[in-house]
């Protein structure tokens, strides 16, 4: 399917490598051009240059995305290469906090600032951007619950709020969902494009029904 994602720029943030690289590879096939944000530079540029004959290529920068001013520089760098943002891929989904009879004040926090406040920082300073493409946002909701239901509430607030500006926002909830990266980086893809210009606001589920139809056989048994 052609998702007229064509020289459209797609900022995707700090992820796993398995993760990021699926959906990079969809994206740069649609045309797309996906800049990379991690905080491992090496990282970066080994997933960049695996997909550099894909489309148009892939570039990458180097920030902490836990620190506001990291995110601001970052944002305005990209804009200043490219001139515009046309779609944000939140998908940090770093489940680092522990169980809470093990976990502490800090790993939590930590867990929090990864999951939730990143997602919070990248799209505060790439919004400005995004209203003038009136782009598109989604956010990858992790598997820890804490951050889960920040990064849920996050999403819906975003979607209400930011519908006067034409940006849409929407989720994919990872779950039971380690051998569905292709199908999960084709859904992202979708939600960026226009093929989706009436979905916003949803919190999307590829994973073969397991969310739904598991909690349904329970509920039977």
């Amino acid at each position: 399917m052609d998702l007229k994602l064509e020289n459209k720029i797609i900022v995707v943030s700090e992820g796993t490598k398995a993760f990021n690289e699926g959906i990079v590879k969809v994206l740069a096939n649609e045309g797309a051009i996906p800049v990379l944000i991690k905080k491992s530079e090496s990282n970066n540029l080994k997933m960049a240059n695996a997909i550099e004959s894909v489309g148009e290529g892939c570039f990458q920068f180097s920030a902490d995305l836990t620190k506001p001013d990291e995110c601001e520089i970052t944002i305005q760098q990209v804009e200043k290469k490219f001139g515009s943002i046309d779609g944000l891929i939140n998908s940090t989904c770093i489940s680092n906090a522990g169980d809470f009879k093990t976990s502490n004040y800090q790993t939590f926090v930590e867990s929090l600032k990864e999951n939730v406040i990143s997602y919070y920082l990248i799209t505060h300073y790439a919004l400005p951007v995004l209203k003038k493409s009136k782009g598109a946002i989604v956010n990858i909701i992790s598997n820890y619950p804490a951050a889960t239901c920040g990064e849920s509430a996050l999403t819906r607030e975003w979607a209400v709020e930011l519908l006067k500006y034409n940006i849409r926002v929407n989720a994919v909830v990872l779950q039971n969902s380690k051998s569905l990266t292709e199908q999960i980086s084709n859904t992202v893809a979708f939600l960026l494009s226009e093929k989706s210009s009436h979905t916003t606001g949803q919190l999307i589920h590829v994973d073969s029904g397991y969310s739904n139809l598991n909690q349904h056989s329970q509920t039977l048994s």
